[in-house]
């Protein structure tokens, strides 16, 4: 299946305290982003650069895009490889480096997802899925600089018996 897909958001500068940019320090960062039909996302930049910390800023956003985008490709590739995966978090982090003329990048993202699956003969295969979400994760071929994965596999202890207690009549 192959196709275009068109994305589209509103971003709304809700920073003006009176003065709009008349000066550096006169104007807040925030943000209101809307996407039809979801819920609104306050936005700011990051606390260096005179944001509000309580706010996502787009640094936040792009780990969390590359983060996500792992995630959802590689539960695909878990499917296909007949892994069944009974839990996953990522402690994502990332490395942005600026350039001392106001500017910056980010030098790269690691993703460190910590896997649950079902049985221990699953493992292998699963941690080989990380590389087929690698190649299909829109996000991380979208970016220049390079997405590092530090998986973690485990295997989900056995499941007992609901609620049920030895000698407790039924």
């Amino acid at each position: 299946m192959f196709g275009e897909h068109r994305y589209a958001l509103r971003t709304t500068w809700t920073g003006d305290r009176g003065s709009g940019t008349s000066g550096y320090r006169d104007y807040d960062r925030s943000s209101t982003i809307r996407i039809d039909g979801k819920p609104a996302l306050l936005a700011s930049s990051d606390k260096p650069f005179r944001g509000d910390p309580e706010r996502w800023n787009p640094e936040d956003l792009l780990l969390a895009a590359l983060s996500e985008c792992h995630l959802l490709s590689y539960l695909h590739a878990c499917v296909q490889a007949g892994v069944i995966v009974v839990g996953y978090h990522d402690d994502a982090s990332g490395l942005m480096v600026e350039d001392g003329r106001g500017g910056g990048a980010f030098r790269e993202v690691v993703l460190r997802p910590h896997v649950l699956v079902a049985d221990a003969s699953m493992v292998d295969a699963a941690t080989s899925a990380h590389r087929q979400a690698n190649e299909w994760c829109f996000i991380a071929n979208s970016v220049n600089f390079p997405v590092r994965h530090e998986p973690t596999i485990a295997v989900a202890p056995p499941a007992g018996p609901s609620d049920a207690r030895a000698g407790a009549p039924a």
